[in-house]
């Protein structure tokens, strides 16, 4: 028992298991002001548990490898964490019927969890709270400083319609007041159905535009009959 607990103090383990988790939960409490599915909690253990299993792939390299008479690779155990995560991950990235994919961000943060979580485990603090503070700056700082002074597709938001219109409507007249109404379109799709014609296409427009304003804007436009808008971002 003594041993063991010595062991314990010498390799410095709690300072570890403690730094990885309070890395975990900085990275997760982003995602849980978010609303993400995978939030605080999830990105805590998953440091966690990669910090625990790396110590454990180090420390048992370096205790089993005189009795089996042959070295032991330290690095083993932590890269199927790597690979497990992929697993994980994989189940928060969704496909919308909207066509739009969510869920990338959510994943690749996971993984960096798991990689604060190997870092500190293998005796790199540094480096991995430098890459905590990187990667909060990236995910929450830096977007934010491009929606106000970066390039201007940075600043738009992306609003996919459908808009049900009279047959004796000139459709062309149709998306030039849509742009004079400082719309943008893009991706225009029209379907012709019995009583009248269906035209789908993504609205581009200022940030932060509320979805309602542009259903109202389009919905004053003459012709125009029914309107369906869904934000995309």
């Amino acid at each position: 028992m003594t041993e063991f607990i010595h062991s314990f103090v010498k390799n410095e383990v709690f300072l570890k298991l403690a730094l990885a988790a309070l890395g975990g939960l900085v990275i997760g409490l982003e995602r849980e002001l978010k609303g993400k599915p995978l939030g605080l909690k999830t990105c805590l253990v998953v440091s966690l548990v990669s910090c625990l299993l790396t110590v454990v792939s180090y420390e048992s390299a370096y205790l089993y490898s005189k009795p089996y008479s042959r070295p032991m690779d330290p690095g083993r155990i932590p890269s199927y964490v790597v690979s497990g995560i992929g697993f994980l991950g994989a189940g928060v990235i969704l496909r919308k019927g909207n066509e739009a994919i969510s869920g990338l961000t959510t994943a690749s943060l996971v993984l960096a969890s798991a990689s604060i979580g190997i870092a500190v485990g293998s005796g790199f603090y540094i480096e991995a709270f430098t890459a905590i503070f990187f990667i909060i700056l990236g995910v929450k700082l830096i977007p934010q400083l491009f929606e106000r002074m970066g390039p201007q597709k940075l600043k738009e938001k992306e609003v996919r319609v459908k808009l049900s219109v009279e047959k004796t409507t000139d459709l062309t007249s149709l998306l030039k007041g849509i742009k004079e109404k400082k719309l943008g379109v893009k991706r225009v799709k029209i379907k012709e159905e019995s009583e009248d014609i269906v035209l789908y296409c993504n609205v581009t427009t200022v940030k932060h535009t509320y979805t309602t304003d542009i259903y109202y804007e389009l919905k004053s436009l003459q012709g125009v009959i029914q309107v369906e808008a869904e934000s995309l971002g």
